[in-house]
């Protein structure tokens, strides 16, 4: 970027703008206006998905993407960059997102990052960091787990990090080979998780949060379930898996995916299939929440909160430093 003349008044920092929260409350409308109230203020804003399932092309009904022709006209990065038989690796993640957010920021624009994914959006929100890969020595051990199973390496690990072990379950052969990568590596285990006294990685941010009283949002969250059985996800499954969806490493096991393969596959009635997938999307709703209220400067907000106040909130403080927004 240049650099201003003397006495040229200096145009704002860019912002990053984090809009975060649980399942099924509202956050992509809220980041909608809130792109707009940029808008409006001259200051040109972008949307960075930094939900784990809506980078993959195809998987839409399931994980309620919004449409192309719903988007205001706003650029929006990071939806659909990945098929069905790609892993979405957080560390993969943090590099794509921070890199559309600095292009962002390089063309004098706001940056809004949108998603649920607690992981994926402290990766990029906070200077977090993760542990080496080495793509020679998990193909070493990955084709271990195929001849041996995963009970043999988990009790490799086991023997080598017992708390390690202890978080991971030993039916899961694909984190059983990374913390064994991790290892032989000379690493420590937990490099993934959120730091105790996290920093942010850009200076302004503000961090939003989006909340729906307990009683209101499973209410609306088992409606939702029912209404992806209602719009056909279990004939976008059957398209996906012509697409290698049952060999993917991540999007196969995405909540109403797993159960609507297990429903074609026969494993599962309807009513079964959308039972579970609304118990487990109120149970990792509630984990969204408990990861989200780390989060030392977020501000709560409801849905139909006042963007132009929270921009003015934001924007106006002399000090443009991340705070805490009223309601």
């Amino acid at each position: 970027m240049s650099t201003p003349a003397p006495g040229a008044a200096s145009a704002p920092a860019p912002r990053l703008w984090a809009v975060v929260g649980a399942t099924g409350t509202g956050k992509t409308g809220l980041s909608l206006d809130l792109a707009a109230a940029l808008v409006a203020r001259g200051r040109p804003a972008e949307i960075v998905n930094a939900d784990a399932m809506q980078l993959y092309r195809g998987m839409d009904i399931g994980t309620a993407k919004l449409p192309e022709r719903e988007r205001r006209g706003i650029p929006h990065h990071l939806f659909d960059v990945l098929d069905v038989t790609d892993e979405a690796a957080v560390a993969w993640y943090q590099d794509a997102a921070r890199t559309a957010i600095r292009a962002i920021h390089a063309r004098g624009a706001d940056a809004i990052l949108v998603g649920g994914s607690g992981l994926y959006v402290s990766s990029v929100v906070f200077d977090f960091r993760f542990p080496p890969r080495d793509e020679s020595l998990r193909a070493r051990l990955e084709s271990e787990l195929d001849e041996v199973g995963p009970g043999a390496l988990y009790a490799r690990l086991r023997d080598a990090d017992p708390a390690t072990a202890a978080r991971v379950d030993p039916r899961n052969g694909r984190r059983i080979v990374r913390a064994l990568e991790i290892l032989a590596l000379g690493e420590q285990t937990h490099g993934a998780a959120l730091p105790d006294a996290p920093e942010l990685w850009h200076d302004p941010t503000t961090l939003i949060g989006v909340e729906v009283p307990r009683a209101e949002l499973v209410e609306r969250l088992d409606a939702r379930v029912e209404r992806m059985w209602t719009d056909g996800i279990v004939a976008e499954v059957e398209l996906l898996r012509g697409a290698g969806l049952e060999h993917g490493v991540t999007a196969r096991r995405a909540i109403g995916y797993a159960q609507a393969l297990a429903q074609l596959s026969g494993t599962m009635t309807q009513a079964e299939a959308v039972a579970e997938t609304q118990a487990l999307t109120r149970r990792y709703a509630r984990r969204q929440v408990s990861w989200f209220r780390r989060y030392a400067d977020i501000s709560w907000v409801g849905a139909d909160a006042s963007v132009d106040r929270l921009v003015a909130q934001a924007l106006d403080s002399a000090s443009e430093r991340p705070e805490r927004l009223g309601r």
